[in-house]
């Protein structure tokens, strides 16, 4: 049998052991499901070349059928729509022709394609209202190494997306979902290398051919993503450097929602940046005690510092637990995907615009506002250089969001040396404005009488400091502009 391309929509939503019990026994599936057991075994050579090009190779048994599936990349945000080859096969052993893009990826590679993990699973499935439900319980093993399977897949079979969302937020009302972002494949992958502390953010793939509107959907899919891989750190580990990276995640999200800002309805912008801040501030409250700890030394200090973060983390993890928090990362998911905004007639020419043309206006118009807002650098008092740096901060995430645009030579060597400047000068904001914020910190905390208090706050410091960021100022100001 032919391999078929095909293209599915799905969302997947993570979920605890005893909530996938709960879920089940609600009512709110209806009828008995079909029992599906599954064995997987996932393919790649020792390098990871599929996965380094964006493909997943796997041979599914359920029963005594075997399904040989290649999945590409999709995007990020729990939202899927893929490509998708799939053959019947009769042996766990894969068949590779041209029928699909692996021989022409991989090359004379191909014949060094063998077994790295494999994914035991048990699916219910149901079908309402044109949707297939799959609740999968299972685990995923690799070498010497498990991990557990608890998840709901919906995939659209007929009517509009939204549907989607919808039922996902019925299922949350009886038992806490969050968007799943990783497939089982990667989930395998991780599992052949090191456990990671913390996920940066990724690259981000913005095409020659994409529109101003897709370009956001890329963009907006990968802050979420990369929100939802650190996530799950903080809650069962309190991660430091997954905090640090779920506030960047932020942080990128809401400069998007500004970067993109022609394209939408400014009140469901000024929303979701509102729910947004909220999020970023109860986070915050950790974060600056994370830092704070970092400049002092053993003692009483710094043991009453570490008290504070605690509690700090308590709350964090609170409000990432609160349906409020779940819910917003729904309804940002919905609004990226099918939102109102990509049917508004009076955006149309903006969001079709080229994506190159849309990010050249987008890079200008930041840079000039930081070369305009950074001038006289050291005259500034401490509000209007934190707003230097803040627009400088949405620069410098432009410059990665659409860095897939200028793929010339000339322009990555230009790209490279505009973001060494720009971070050089961000770094310099940035230590001032720890050093402008360590007093009210240590003020709310009591604790700004101690000697060690007095240490972190020297006033001596700040001269260096605003003739180091006059500096950067200046070397950003003369960098050559990669976009032009």
């Amino acid at each position: 049998m032919t391999a078929v391309p095909n293209e599915e929509a799905e969302l997947k939503l993570e979920l605890a052991t005893d909530s996938a019990d709960r879920l089940e026994k609600s009512g709110l599936l209806k009828g008995d499901p079909i029992v599906v057991p599954q064995h997987a075994i996932y393919f790649d050579t020792p390098d990871h070349d599929l996965a380094s090009e964006g493909l997943s190779l796997r041979i599914r048994r359920e029963g005594e059928k075997r399904v040989q599936t290649v999945k590409a990349d999709g995007s990020a945000a729990g939202m899927f729509i893929r490509p998708e080859w799939e053959r019947s096969v009769t042996t766990d052993e894969p068949v590779i022709d041209h029928a699909t893009p692996i021989p022409a990826l991989l090359g004379k590679k191909t014949a060094a394609i063998a077994p790295m993990f494999t994914v035991e699973n048990e699916r219910h499935l149901w079908l309402q209202d044109g949707i297939e439900i799959a609740l999968d319980r299972g685990r995923i093993l690799a070498a010497e190494r498990e991990m557990p399977i608890c998840e709901v897949e919906l995939e659209l079979k007929r009517g509009h997306a939204a549907a989607l969302f919808a039922l996902a937020r019925r299922i949350d009302e009886i038992v806490p979902v969050r968007i799943g972002v990783s497939s089982k494949a990667e989930r395998g992958y991780r599992l052949l290398g090191p456990a990671p502390s913390a996920f940066k953010a990724e690259r981000v793939k913005l095409g020659k051919d994409q529109t101003a509107a897709s370009a956001f959907q890329t963009v907006a899919t990968a802050c979420l993503r990369h929100f939802r891989l650190n996530e799950p750190l903080v809650l069962d580990h309190r991660d430091e450097a997954a905090l640090h990276q779920l506030r960047v995640a932020i942080r990128r999200l809401r400069s998007a929602l500004t970067l993109f800002k022609p394209l939408f309805d400014e009140k469901a912008r000024r929303r979701f940046n509102d729910e947004l801040r909220w999020l970023a501030t109860e986070l915050g409250k950790a974060r600056d005690l994370d830092v704070l700890a970092g400049q002092v030394e053993s003692g009483p200090l710094l043991d009453r510092i570490l008290s504070a973060r605690d509690d700090a983390y308590d709350g964090a993890i609170a409000a990432l637990d609160s349906l409020h928090a779940r819910r917003l990362m729904l309804n940002l998911a919905e609004w990226i995907a099918v939102g109102a905004w990509l049917s508004n007639a009076e955006t149309q020419d903006i969001r079709e615009t080229p994506a190159r043309e849309f990010a050249t206006g987008v890079l200008e118009r930041f840079r000039r506002k930081v070369k305009k807002g950074g001038r006289r650098m050291e005259k500034l008092d401490d509000h209007a250089r934190h707003e230097v740096r803040k627009t400088a901060k949405k620069m410098r995430y432009a410059t990665d969001f659409f860095a897939g645009l200028f793929p010339d030579k000339r322009e990555r060597r230009r790209r490279k040396r505009f973001i060494s400047a720009l971070e050089e000068l961000q770094d310099g904001l940035g230590a001032l404005n720890d050093l402008v914020g360590a007093p009210e910190l240590l003020a709310k905390l009591g604790l700004e009488g101690s000697p060690q208090a007095a240490g972190i706050v020297a006033g001596d410091r700040k001269a260096g400091l605003l003739e180091s960021a006059a500096e950067a100022y200046d070397a950003f100001v003369d960098a050559k502009r990669f976009w032009r």
